[in-house]
């Protein structure tokens, strides 16, 4: 996180700039773990595939994707701290230890997000999760829908544009909406063209339809955030962590402009990006860039 921090122009002294009531952030995933750079910030916890109770992460996943939404970088005297590290967390585990799922839980847990939305005061809902298109037609639409109407409801919904790509129309169909904000991956050159990039994989928009997709770019390869298990920390790659980057900086956005709403973040996010001079299917409107989303 530390190359992606200097990388998006996410200095500390813009992320103290941003000194806001801190922003709820609803993360869908495999759970999160009680890991330090996190602590105290953990304020609901809903299990929909095991049931339990506690907090617990018995896959990695979304302990990783939650450090890069927020962690404060505790453990590592804030060389790997997230975007927004005074963010709070809300968790569903919808995700089993392998990473599986179903549509079922994705519903249960969209449900859980929009009926505690001012309870816990959500204003973004960050979904590092990719689903192919279903047999059960009815269900995955109802799905859609829910995903919508959490966007309705005033809170700004963050979706994975998933890992089948580079061929065209290869988005998750979860990020498909126009009522999302679909995020790809791009190195911006980082790397050189190092064959195993989160880019090279990253899914595709369809250039038939009318709803352009991806909406951004953030880095995705390599990122090193919160470990679940003995290490503190862990390197992930995948469109899964993308995804939490440009949730933590919508985050501090609305930290800074708690006033803003979903159609003006998602305006800011896209007219502030950077050009990498990629096809559109790719690249969206281009990389995020935190220093001009928050000082332009």
């Amino acid at each position: 996180m530390y190359r992606v921090r200097n990388q998006l122009g996410c200095s500390d002294a813009l992320q103290q700039s941003c000194m806001g009531e801190p922003v709820t952030v609803a993360v869908l995933d495999t759970g999160i773990s009680p890991h330090p750079d996190l602590s105290g910030r953990i304020i609901a916890f809903q299990d929909f595939v095991n049931y339990r109770d506690r907090i617990y992460d018995d896959s990695g996943h979304g302990t990783h994707v939650a450090g890069c939404i927020g962690g404060n970088g505790y453990m590592s005297r804030g060389k790997y701290k997230g975007i927004a590290p005074r963010c709070l967390l809300c968790v569903g585990k919808i995700l089993d230890n392998n990473g599986d799922g179903s549509i079922e839980a994705m519903s249960k847990g969209l449900l859980w997000v929009i009926n505690n939305r001012l309870h816990y005061h959500i204003r973004i809902l960050n979904i590092s999760v990719g689903i192919g298109e279903s047999g059960e037609k009815k269900k995955f639409n109802e799905l859609i829908g829910l995903i919508e109407a959490i966007w309705d409801s005033g809170i700004v919904v963050v979706c994975a544009a998933g890992n089948s790509g580079p061929q065209d129309a290869t988005i998750s169909p979860l990020g498909s909406s126009a009522k999302v904000i679909t995020v790809g991956c791009h190195e911006g050159g980082y790397f050189g063209n190092r064959k195993d990039l989160c880019e090279n994989f990253s899914g595709r928009g369809d250039r038939s339809v009318y709803v352009r997709k991806p909406d951004i770019v953030a880095p995705g390869t390599d990122i090193r955030s919160c470990n679940s298990r003995a290490n503190n920390y862990v390197i992930k790659s995948g469109t899964s962590m993308a995804t939490p980057i440009v949730s933590g900086a919508v985050a501090l956005l609305l930290q800074k402009y708690p006033y803003l709403n979903n159609e003006q973040v998602k305006r800011k996010l896209i007219y502030t990006a950077r050009d990498m001079g990629d096809d559109w299917n790719k690249q969206g409107w281009g990389m995020l860039d935190i220093r001009r989303l928050l000082t332009e």
